[in-house]
């Protein structure tokens, strides 16, 4: 990226308003979702409407995350880095929502019925691990916890958030699996595996 632009981007991500704007940004799909659900417009089965839509959104702002640190590298704006833990947040609330959808919409809070669903359809089992596994990483993602367990360790927990996105990506493509529905699949998984190749050859180049 040219200088220019590259300042003018620069002084945009870094603005106090910036970081609200984003807050804004986040909650869009889901205010949408909810004036739609008020207006009566979420289909037949509104219930699976919206437990589907929140487990996407989690899905996708769970990949915005991931592609900050390579846009960071790519087009030179260490200022995007500010925008890292918002979008895992975001991720993580969208994600607690679809579980709460799911539990009381489709399951009407019935523990024993939760369980043994649970247990018996595979992807929904992947995806409460998903969110076993995102829960200490949203719990830390705050200065504080940083401080509290040092950027090493606080680092090597974080990356766990790659086995996250395998998960959450192994979830949807099970559930999409039931409808022989796979083009949503290939895009998340193809954006996943070029991520995941970024990392590693990052990686690779460190230990040569």
């Amino acid at each position: 990226m040219l200088a220019g632009p590259r300042t003018s981007l620069t002084n945009l991500l870094v603005h106090p308003l910036a970081k609200p704007a984003l807050w804004g940004l986040c909650a869009v799909p889901m205010v949408v979702l909810i004036g739609r659900a008020l207006a009566d417009q979420l289909g037949a089965n509104p219930a699976e409407a919206l437990i589907r839509e929140t487990g996407e959104w989690a899905l996708r702002w769970l990949w915005a995350c991931l592609a900050i640190t390579p846009l960071r590298q790519v087009l030179q704006l260490p200022a995007l880095l500010r925008f890292r833990r918002a979008l895992g947040v975001t991720a993580f609330v969208y994600g607690v929502i679809h579980l709460l959808a799911y539990a009381g919409l489709d399951q009407g809070w019935q523990l024993d019925a939760i369980v043994k669903d649970v247990l018996k359809r595979n992807f929904i089992l992947v995806g409460v691990l998903a969110m076993l596994a995102m829960t200490p990483l949203a719990l830390t993602s705050f200065n504080r916890a940083v401080r509290a367990l040092g950027g090493r360790r606080w680092q090597a927990l974080h990356r766990w958030v790659y086995a996250v996105a395998v998960l959450v990506l192994l979830h949807f493509f099970w559930m999409k699996s039931g409808k022989n529905d796979f083009g949503e699949v290939a895009v998340y998984g193809a954006v996943l595996a070029a991520l995941l190749g970024w990392r590693f050859g990052r990686w690779a180049r460190t230990v040569q």
